[in-house]
């Protein structure tokens, strides 16, 4: 079993830079292809971003591609989203997941993934 908890989360202003955190425990050994999805109210929870651990490949929605970077550091067992220039639509609770795979696999839909952290509020204020 593998649990996540993300952190990172606040209340910054259209423009601003934040930083998310995921540590993962539990069974992590092996290759894990991890993501961050975000969900808004009255909306379906959205793909973000998405990572191989290992293989290092990347996955990003269009929404977000040139601003957003995704980034592992294996040995720690953590996963990272820098958010830069953020925007108002950028609200939302992000969560982050993870599923077992070959490490030369993305994975990007939620049905995908069997893990899930319990989310982190991100704010932004215009």
């Amino acid at each position: 079993q593998v649990q996540l908890a993300e952190t990172g989360g606040g209340l910054v202003q259209v423009g601003d830079s934040l930083r998310l955190s995921c540590a993962a425990s539990g069974r992590t050994n092996g290759n894990y292809c991890m993501a961050w999805f975000r969900q808004s109210p009255g909306k379906e929870r959205e793909f973000v971003a998405a990572i191989s651990i290992i293989g290092g490949y990347t996955d990003y929605a269009d929404s977000i591609k040139d601003r957003f970077t995704i980034s592992a550091d294996y040995a720690k067992s953590e996963m990272y989203l820098q958010m830069n220039n953020l925007k108002s639509e950028d609200t939302a609770v992000y969560y982050c997941a993870a599923s077992p795979r070959p490490s030369e696999v993305i994975v990007t839909t939620t049905e995908s993934f069997e893990h899930w952290g319990r989310g982190t509020q991100v704010t932004v204020s215009s």
